[in-house]
């Protein structure tokens, strides 16, 4: 693939990334309301993992594209 096609992927995937993961977020104070009702630790936890989870996410894909490039 050519540099201008990585870079247009690069793009793409992580405009799918970042709408995704916003979306997600959007209804994260909903879904920890309704988790709080039933415990609060549970709604800090899925709510800690959630945000650990978006940072996991791009750290994954910059080692893969680190490893796929040599």
């Amino acid at each position: 693939m050519s540099e201008d096609g990585k870079g247009k992927s690069a793009a793409i995937a992580a405009l799918v990334i970042l709408l995704g993961t916003g979306v997600v977020f959007y209804f994260l104070p909903r879904v920890m309301i309704a988790l709080g009702d039933v415990s609060p630790w549970l709604a800090g936890v899925f709510g800690t993992l959630l945000v650990l989870g978006f940072f996991l996410l791009f750290w994954l894909r910059a080692r893969y594209q680190r490893n796929r490039e040599g």
